[in-house]
């Protein structure tokens, strides 16, 4: 009897270790991929940047985080519309039904968000995990109309945010990750890939 409660409360105290080692804070950070597409468009602005999240795991298999993303490189676009969309005469013929033909550059300011997660232990090593949450993107974007005009335009929106992704343990405390999200921001549908590597503190 006396051995059969040393070996329960042994096993216990394994199992609150190790439950332990599963919650706690964690950093991420690598590459982030931005297609933004504004409703009507055709197709997205491709853009590059760095991405940073910190997270607390409360137990193995729900985390809180926190996302801040910025851009490396501005995307190139296309720019196809109607001079009274901007109310100019861009070629000065007295007619503002033309189309103004441009191209231009999109660029990331930043992303912020903030998301529940779930995670899924798919081996011992590999891991599947599933995220939502609400995000808010600020972007600018400039081009040049073929009558010579400048045009500098700074936007933002917010919306919700839901995702998916797949992590690869190299070591108790480090491991490889890569995932998609998808941002349902007003009047612009966005898709983000991040693949970083992530530590466990």
């Amino acid at each position: 009897m006396f051995r059969t409660i040393l070996i329960a409360t042994a096993a216990t105290g394994l199992a609150a270790t190790a439950h332990a080692q599963d919650a706690g804070l964690y950093i991420e950070g690598g590459y982030q991929y931005l297609d933004v597409q504004p409703d009507g468009a055709e197709s997205g602005v491709d853009t590059n940047g760095i991405a940073l999240r910190t997270g607390f795991k409360f137990n193995p298999n729900f985390s809180i985080e926190a996302e801040l993303a910025t851009g490396l490189e501005d995307g190139e676009f296309d720019f196809n519309t109607d001079e009274d969309e901007f109310n100019f005469d861009d070629n000065n013929d007295g007619d503002l039904g033309d189309v103004i033909a441009a191209s231009g550059d999109l660029g990331l300011n930043y992303l912020v968000g903030l998301y529940g997660k779930a995670e899924l232990p798919l081996t011992e090593r590999l891991g599947a995990y599933a995220r939502a949450g609400y995000a808010y993107i600020d972007l600018d974007a400039s081009l040049q109309t073929p009558g010579g005009f400048g045009i500098s335009v700074e936007d933002s929106a917010d919306g919700p945010a839901i995702g998916g992704g797949l992590q690869y343990a190299l070591t108790d405390n480090l491991y490889l990750k890569g995932d998609y999200t998808y941002y349902s921001f007003d009047n612009t549908d966005t898709s983000g890939a991040m693949v970083g590597v992530g530590l466990k503190f």
